[in-house]
């Protein structure tokens, strides 16, 4: 059992920032990740996704996480989804934001590029690629 609000499959965590308008989604993935795989796309919303690493590139927890959340005006009555490469990153942001009184919070699963096919390929699974939710690369 988790310790934060719970697991969206990624259709869901759409549904819910489609009918909440203070829901955000905050991409947990590192710069590098966002650079070259690309990202959520919540324009069609009139949202975008607000990006935290939860770890840096070079593989250090971001110490700043919970500040940066707050920098970003998640509060403790904004409903918040963390998403990353495969729900794993965002279920730890998840427990955070939760224990620091925030969201609720709620973890994508399956994440942005899913659980990696037999040959270890990831986005072919599932995930939020996989699910035929908006994305970009930039």
């Amino acid at each position: 059992m988790s310790d934060y609000a719970g697991d969206l499959v990624p259709q869901q965590a759409w549904d819910l920032l489609a009918s909440d308008p203070s829901a955000v989604l905050v991409d947990v993935r590192t710069s590098a990740e966002w650079q070259w795989v690309g990202g959520a796309d919540l324009s069609e919303l009139g949202k975008r996704a607000v990006g935290i690493e939860w770890m840096t590139s070079a593989g250090e927890p971001n110490h700043r996480f919970l500040e940066q959340l707050g920098q970003a005006g998640v509060d403790a009555d904004t409903p918040v989804l963390f998403l990353c490469r495969s729900g794993a990153r965002s279920a730890a942001a998840a427990s955070a934001a939760t224990a620091a009184g925030l969201g609720p919070a709620y973890n994508v699963a399956e994440g942005f590029e899913g659980d990696p096919d037999a040959a270890g390929h990831r986005g072919s699974v599932n995930g939020w690629k996989v699910a035929g939710l908006a994305w970009r690369q930039s």
